[in-house]
């Protein structure tokens, strides 16, 4: 079956929706789960980094059986597995439990999603590949824009176990989806690697100076957007009073603006660098959190003043994220899901790890969140030209 870049985009966005409806869509529904399992919402909250943590590891293993068996099997296998994990989690009774499922549905997510970015690099390279890339971000935005709303609607129906249902019924859907829209995009002559070669072959992008530029570019922008999607439920909602029926309108408007800068970043494509729009993203993200540092120190913050930040923080991403992915795999196009693996694996470990850091110490300001944020986005600018020196210039 013949594939054009639009049913790529589409077909790979599908996929990889899966992971922002598993993060958001319970957001919501934060404070009843926390109340279900008999735990604060704060350590409720940590259920997305564990997620996370697994959707990592996920990653890490999926690539390399996606390169040796294809991508087709991996996506099945992992949607087929997230999809009984989803069930298993209506059933939680304690925090631990909630902890334990939520870490094995993201190994399955991991594993299904891994193979996204690793199809559009196996029929697409170059500009055309980050095109390809942004299309794609663009349409997946539907995903978290969407997801809180349907959170809400579904616990306003029952409970929050419906949520995660709806995933369940999601799975089945691309388990459907792509058994039967998407043919085995892997190239016949791609070469078998074994365990030996698999660990080699990790080792070599780690020590590719300015790949490992690029996914600390993206890896510290998906920590500084973790670090807000793990506070948001108490800040918003608690912290600063925000309406729970309002509240998927508020954070939906950072996928808006996500959005807006993934359509800007293709039309910039047309005349500067992926690496220059790259350094755009993450200096605006720099400027952006020392602003909110600001407005914290001074006991300024509010929603009206905080939130258009947080959404100028998170909608550059789409200038970031693309370009950076597309930019590693251009390096390591003969092992494309391998590397693809690593960077996701180092992505959400990092998003993990500042989930963790804002929701752990249980500290009811938006400190942890503010502080957390300008580390990460200072972290990135710092890595990408340093790691990548003159080449994040061309």
């Amino acid at each position: 079956m013949p594939l054009n870049a639009r049913r790529v985009a589409l077909l790979v966005a599908a996929n990889t929706a899966l992971a922002p409806f598993a993060i958001d869509a319970y957001l919501p529904a934060m404070a009843a789960l926390a109340e279900s399992v008999g735990a604060s919402v704060h350590h409720t909250e940590l259920s997305i980094s564990v997620f996370l943590v697994g959707f990592a590891l996920g990653q890490l293993t999926g690539g390399p059986l996606s390169d040796r068996l294809g991508r087709k099997p991996v996506l099945l296998i992992g949607l087929g597995f997230f999809l009984v994990v989803s069930l298993a989690i209506t059933q939680v009774t304690s925090l631990h439990q909630l902890w334990t499922w939520r870490f094995l549905q993201g190994l399955g997510g991991g594993a299904c999603v891994v193979n996204s970015a690793a199809i559009v690099r196996d029929c697409f390279r170059g500009r055309e590949a980050a095109r390809v890339m942004s299309t794609m971000a663009m349409i997946m935005m539907l995903a978290p824009l969407v997801a809180p709303a349907v959170g809400s609607g579904l616990l306003y129906l029952a409970d929050w176990w419906l949520i995660f249902v709806f995933l369940a019924v999601y799975a089945a859907f691309l388990m459907w989806l792509m058994g039967t829209r998407m043919p085995e995009t892997r190239p016949a002559d791609s070469p078998v690697a074994s365990p030996r070669q698999i660990l080699r072959n990790y080792a070599s992008v780690l020590r590719h100076r300015e790949a490992m530029g690029y996914i600390c570019a993206v890896a510290s922008a998906f920590a500084g957007m973790f670090a807000f999607v793990t506070a948001s439920p108490f800040l918003y909602l608690e912290y600063y009073g925000l309406s729970p029926a309002v509240y998927p309108l508020v954070f939906g408007g950072n996928v808006v603006v996500m959005a807006a800068s993934n359509r800007l970043n293709i039309r910039l494509l047309h005349r500067r660098s992926p690496q220059q729009n790259m350094r755009l993203g993450l200096a605006v993200q720099f400027l952006t959190a020392l602003c909110l540092v600001g407005l914290v120190a001074t006991g300024q913050d509010s929603l009206v003043t905080v939130v258009p930040l947080i959404m100028l923080f998170m909608g550059v991403i789409g200038l970031i994220a693309p370009n950076a992915i597309s930019s590693v795999l251009e390096h390591f196009s003969h092992m494309s899901a391998t590397a693809t693996a690593l960077l996701g694996s180092i992505q959400f470990t990092c998003g993990a790890l500042a989930g963790v850091v804002v929701g752990a110490f249980e500290i009811d300001s938006a400190w942890p969140m503010v502080l957390t944020m300008l580390a990460t986005a200072l972290v990135g600018n710092i890595g990408l030209r340093w790691l990548a020196g003159r080449a994040s210039t061309d």
